[in-house]
C-alpha cells in the first residue's frame, strides 16, 4: 500500500493576517500546497488527506478535491475542538484548536498506512519528499518514525520570528530529544531566541530543526493519543494552550518506546509565515519554473 500524505491546513494564520494556506504564489494561481502535492505525487504517495476547518471546506473541495480527482486519492477531515477523549473536561468557551498533535489524531479513521505529515503553508523541496517516501516504504519497524531535518539557517524568515523544533541527534542518526523553541529570529551571525532565564539562546544556523515534515506509522496514534489525554487533563481549562507534535513525541523518544530517524535535507525551506514573505516565495517559484523543476501550470 502506498503511503499517504497528511496536510495540516487548519491553522489560523494569525501572524500572516489571512488564510495563507489558500494564498496564490504560482504564475497560474497555484498555492504552496499545490507544489507540495505535485512533489508528493512524483515521489510516489498514493493518497492526500487534509485536516481543515469547516469554514474552508468548499474552497478545499473546489481547489484540491476536484482538480486532483484523476491524479491521486484525496480526502479531508475536520479538526474540531470538540473531538476529545471520553470523560475529559475542557473550558466551555474555548475556540482555539488544540494543536498539531490533535490535528493528526483526528485522522485516525482515515489513515491505516504509513504516512507523511506537512504544513500547508511550507515549501519543503522536491528531494525532501523523495527521502520521506523512501523511508515510509522501506522501513518496516512499526515504532520507528522519521523527521526530515533542515539546517536552521535554511528555515528563517527575514520578516520576524519563527518557531522551530530544535533536534538533538545522536551519532546513530536517531533523534535523542526535540525542543519546541519559540520566537527564533535571524541575526548577523546566526539566530537567537528568548531563553527561560531571561538570557537569549544563540544558534549558529547549522542546528538540525524539524519543519513538521514527519514520517509516521499507524502505531503513532496510540502514543499521540496517550500524550493528548495527559495534556487535556492538565490544560483542558486553558483557552490557548496547544500540544505540538515535537512535545508529544519527545517523551516517548526518551523512554525508548519509539525511535525517530533524522533524514537530512539540504533543501532551503520557505513559507509565508508573514505577509512580507510572499514576494520571496513568488520569486523562488519563478526561478524553479525557469530551471524546469516545475511546469508553468500545475493543473493542465
Amino acid at each position: 500500500m502506498k503511503p499517504t500524505l497528511l496536510v495540516l491546513a487548519a491553522g489560523m494564520g494569525t501572524r500572516y493576517g489571512g488564510n495563507k494556506q489558500l494564498d496564490e504564489v504560482g504564475p497560474s494561481g497555484e498555492t504552496i500546497i499545490d507544489y507540495s502535492i505535485y512533489d508528493a505525487i512524483r515521489a510516489g504517495f498514493g493518497k492526500i488527506v487534509f485536516v481543515i476547518r469547516r469554514d474552508i471546506e468548499e474552497q478545499v473541495k473546489e481547489r484540491f478535491v476536484e482538480r486532483l480527482r484523476d491524479k491521486i486519492i484525496v480526502d479531508y477531515v475536520f479538526q474540531e475542538i470538540t473531538n476529545l477523549p471520553e470523560g475529559v473536561k475542557v473550558a466551555p468557551d474555548r475556540s482555539k484548536p488544540w494543536g498539531t498533535s490533535h490535528a493528526i489524531l483526528v485522522t485516525e479513521k482515515k489513515i491505516k498506512e504509513p504516512f507523511g505529515v506537512i504544513n500547508a503553508d511550507d515549501y519543503y523541496g522536491v528531494e525532501s519528499f523523495k527521502i520521506l517516501y523512501d523511508f515510509l516504504v522501506n522501513d518496516k519497524d512499526p515504532n520507528c518514525y522519521s523527521i526530515v531535518g533542515y539546517k536552521l539557517g535554511n528555515t528563517l524568515s527575514d520578516h520576524g520570528h519563527v518557531n522551530r523544533g530544535v533536534c538533538k541527534v545522536g551519532p546513530d542518526g536517531l533523534l535523542q530529544g526535540i525542543v519546541e523553541t519559540r520566537q527564533i529570529e535571524k541575526t548577523y551571525d546566526g539566530a537567537k531566541a528568548p531563553g527561560h532565564d531571561g538570557k537569549d539562546l544563540h544558534f549558529t544556523g547549522n542546528e538540525v530543526v524539524s519543519m513538521n515534515l514527519w514520517g509516521f506509522k499507524p502505531s503513532c496514534y496510540h502514543f499521540l493519543g496517550t500524550e493528548f489525554r495527559n495534556f487535556i487533563n492538565k490544560h483542558g481549562m486553558d483557552l490557548k494552550s496547544e500540544l505540538d507534535i515535537p512535545t508529544s513525541v519527545d517523551k516517548f523518544v526518551k523512554s525508548g518506546d519509539i525511535k525517530i530517524k533524522i533524514l537530512a535535507s539540504n533543501e532551503r525551506w520557505f513559507g509565508v509565515t508573514y505577509r512580507e514573505d510572499k514576494p520571496f516565495v513568488v520569486e523562488n517559484i519563478k526561478k524553479m519554473i525557469r530551471k524546469g523543476i516545475y511546469p508553468a501550470r500545475i493543473y493542465s
